[in-house]
C-alpha cells in the first residue's frame, strides 16, 4: 500500500508510504490518497489530520518522474489534473491538516505542504519549489498558494530561482509555523493536533471556512463571510457546553454538535 492511515484519538495520520522513492507521488498513491480524503469527508471522529512521510529521509519529493516519463502528453495533463485536485481536496476539508515534514520536500512535496493549514518542518528539511529547473511551473496550486502565504516578492523569488529553503528561513518568512528536531516532528505535530483538537469542531470548520474564503475576498465581504460563519454556530449544542463549561470551570466536552 502506498499510503497509510491510521487513527490515535481525534487524531488521524496520513502516511506516503513510499520511502525507497523518497515517498514520491504517482497516480496510485494519489487515487489512494482521494479515498481516504473522501471518508474523512464522511467520517467526522477524526477532528485533525496530520501529513507526513514514511522514513527520515523525505516527506514528498513531489511527482514521480520515473512514471511521468512513460506518460504520453495527454496523460501528462491528466496526472497534473489528478494532484492538483487532491491538494485540493485536502485543503477543503473541514478540519485542519497539518503537514509534519519531516524530510525534503520538493516540487509537489512543498505543494502538499502549502496545501495543509499548518506546517511542522524537520531542522534538517529542505522546501522548494523547483520546477523552473527543470522546464516547467509548479502545477499543483504552488504559484497560489505560495504568495498568498509568504508575499508575491519572496514567492516570485524562490520560483523564478528554483532554491531550495531550509528550516530557519523557511520559519522567518512564514512558510512554516514551526521547526522541530528531526526526531521530534511527529511528536511537534501531534502536539501542535491535539491543542487543536480539544477545540470545538464545528467552531474548527467554521474558522478554517472563513479565514480561507474571506482571504480571497474584499474586506467587507470578508466580514460578511465571517458573521455567516459565526451564525452557523450559535445554535449548536457545543457552543451552550462552552459556556457552561466556563461557568462551571471545568474543560468542555465537544461532540460536533
Amino acid at each position: 500500500m502506498s499510503v497509510r492511515f491510521e487513527k490515535d484519538g481525534l487524531i488521524g495520520i496520513l502516511t506516503i508510504e513510499r520511502p525507497e522513492v523518497f515517498n514520491c507521488l504517482n497516480l496510485e498513491t494519489l487515487q489512494t490518497m482521494r479515498e481516504y480524503l473522501a471518508a474523512l469527508n464522511i467520517h467526522r471522529d477524526v477532528r485533525v489530520l496530520i501529513v507526513t512521510g514514511a522514513g527520515d529521509k523525505a516527506f514528498c519529493s513531489g511527482a514521480d518522474l520515473k512514471e511521468r516519463r512513460t506518460m504520453s502528453d495527454q496523460q501528462v495533463q491528466h496526472y497534473i489534473r489528478t494532484i492538483r485536485d487532491t491538494f485540493t481536496e485536502i485543503e477543503r476539508l473541514p478540519i485542519p491538516v497539518i503537514a509534519a515534514v519531516n524530510g525534503l520536500a520538493l516540487g509537489g512535496g512543498t505543494e502538499l505542504a502549502l496545501a495543509c493549514d499548518l506546517r511542522v518542518m524537520s531542522e534538517t528539511a529542505e522546501m522548494g519549489l523547483t520546477e523552473t529547473s527543470l522546464g516547467i511551473i509548479p502545477g499543483a496550486g504552488g504559484t497560489q498558494r505560495l504568495p498568498r502565504l509568504v508575499g508575491k516578492g519572496i514567492a516570485k523569488e524562490l520560483i523564478l530561482t528554483a532554491r531550495r529553503v531550509k528550516a530557519a528561513e523557511a520559519v522567518q518568512i512564514g512558510l512554516v509555523n514551526r521547526v522541530a528536531p528531526a526526531e521530534q516532528v511527529l511528536a511537534v505535530s501531534r502536539e501542535l493536533a491535539e491543542s487543536i483538537a480539544a477545540n470545538a469542531p464545528l467552531a474548527l470548520a467554521q474558522a478554517k471556512y472563513a479565514v480561507d474564503y474571506g482571504l480571497e475576498v474584499d474586506l467587507a465581504t470578508g466580514l460578511a463571510i465571517e458573521s455567516n460563519a459565526y451564525q452557523v454556530l450559535i445554535p449548536t449544542k457545543d457552543r451552550m457546553e462552552g459556556l457552561t463549561a466556563f461557568k462551571e470551570k471545568r474543560k468542555p466536552h465537544y461532540r460536533g454538535e
